[in-house]
């Protein structure tokens, strides 16, 4: 009685990971190939999951993806044109790092202008300051003459 169900318990436990499809198995001539496509593919992005490389992604479309990779790098194209093919199918989202264009140009430029706004803040508090300073923030003889008094421990100055 009791063997039956340890049978079907194991079946449910084990068999899922027995009829699991396998994963992605590429055959590469030199270990200089797999290399160069495993940094391929973990510098592309998955379209699906947005923030996650094809390497590591199990959405189908990177599977496609994947699959395109190693039979243009079979067919001997570049890494450049393999990432130019799958940026005409794909779009320009699943690079990591846009090339600089004319319309990616704000997008590279938006750093640069940040620190710049940054340091002309600082610059302009800086200036105020300075300005402050030389402007009037120094004692009177009279505030100097009571702020003595108030040191010296003279409390008829204080007020409360």
């Amino acid at each position: 009685m009791l063997r039956p169900v340890l049978i079907a318990f194991f079946l449910m436990m084990y068999g899922p990971a027995v009829t699991a499809e396998p994963s992605d198995v590429y055959s590469f001539d030199t270990q200089q190939e797999e290399q160069r496509f495993h940094n391929l593919i973990s510098e592309l992005r998955c379209p699906k999951c947005q923030n996650q490389n094809i390497a590591d992604s199990n959405a189908p479309i990177s599977k496609d993806m994947r699959d395109e990779a190693y039979q243009m790098m079979s067919d001997g194209a570049s890494d450049e044109e393999i990432v130019g093919a799958l940026v005409a199918r794909f779009g320009e989202f699943v690079r990591y790092k846009p090339q600089v264009e004319r319309r990616t140009l704000l997008l590279w430029a938006t750093p640069v202008i940040a620190v710049l706004i940054g340091l002309l803040v600082v610059a302009g508090i800086v200036i105020r300051a300075r300005r402050n300073d030389e402007t009037g923030t120094a004692l009177t003889d009279e505030e100097r003459e009571r702020a003595s008094r108030i040191l010296a421990g003279d409390s008829s100055d204080r007020t409360s």
